[in-house]
């Protein structure tokens, strides 16, 4: 199923594209929310502040998705504002990240390990159709770049494991610990203000509030991807709402049916 927003929409000028990764190509981090949340509500629970479970982890939920596809630390800048506003003394974000990384580390582990030594095929840890999409993208000309939120090393390490590095001409670029040095916004700021591109020749895919945002302030076309992990075969209906509140122009479950998704976005 694709569904088309904006009727008319197409992205036949496109000359880049920018993907985001965990969510939109990888599913290495498949369950990265159901360690996130929980832990942050167990903190903010922790205050006795004598808000329940339930309301805690509507607000937590809230932010974790709104800032989605920014950098990790963001949500752990927010935890701790959260904490700061119920008169508790947060840590420093880091501790809190280190804290979810280490986490999420368990229950990724085996999947690792697997792809690393071969075992696993890297296309089954990935959004249904997403080799072929970069092929096809590539096989049009396009330049890609790929973006994440998830720290470099381990986006680099990741994208290599699933042998989809080689696809990202522009490059692969994810966290850094100096803020001022990457983000979303300022990749495409920075391709944009470039000789090359303009804001308009932008095609993104991205299953996070923040790359679809970008995206489409830049002036360019936006596919987003809403799928129910891990077995993206169905559009998650509370994604689909968040990606089309923020401009998302087509929403996708997953990239199996590439001829519809060519047709819809290149009709050309």
């Amino acid at each position: 199923m694709i569904e088309q927003l904006r009727p008319g929409v197409h992205a036949n000028d496109a000359r880049v594209v920018l993907f985001d990764f965990d969510g939109t190509l990888s599913l290495i981090r498949t369950g990265w929310v159901n360690v996130m949340v929980p832990q942050m509500v167990e903190i903010l629970a922790s205050l006795k502040t004598g808000e329940s479970e339930t309301e805690l982890k509507t607000i937590v939920e809230d932010f974790v998705a709104r800032l989605t596809g920014k950098e990790t630390i963001y949500q752990m800048m927010e935890l701790a504002a959260q904490i700061r506003l119920r008169g508790g003394s947060p840590e420093d974000p880091k501790v809190y990240k280190k804290m979810y990384l280490d986490a999420l580390h368990e229950v990724i582990k085996d999947r690792l390990s697997a792809l690393r030594s071969s075992k696993a095929n890297p296309d089954d840890h990935m959004v249904p159709g997403s080799r072929a999409l970069l092929e096809d993208l590539r096989a049009r000309g396009l330049k890609l770049y790929l973006a994440s939120g998830t720290d470099h090393d381990n986006v680099v390490e990741e994208a290599r494991l699933l042998d989809v590095h080689r696809y990202f001409d522009g490059g692969v670029f994810g966290a850094l610990d100096d803020l001022s040095k990457f983000s979303k916004a300022l990749l495409v700021r920075q391709i944009v203000e470039s000789s090359e591109f303009r804001g308009e020749d932008f095609l993104g895919f991205g299953d996070g509030y923040v790359e679809i945002e970008v995206v489409k302030q830049a002036g360019g076309i936006a596919v987003g991807v809403a799928s129910d992990e891990p077995e993206c075969i169905r559009i998650d209906g509370w994604k689909r709402n968040r990606l089309a509140g923020v401009g998302a122009d087509f929403i996708v479950p997953n990239y199996a049916n590439l001829d519809a998704l060519r047709t819809v976005l290149f009709p050309a």
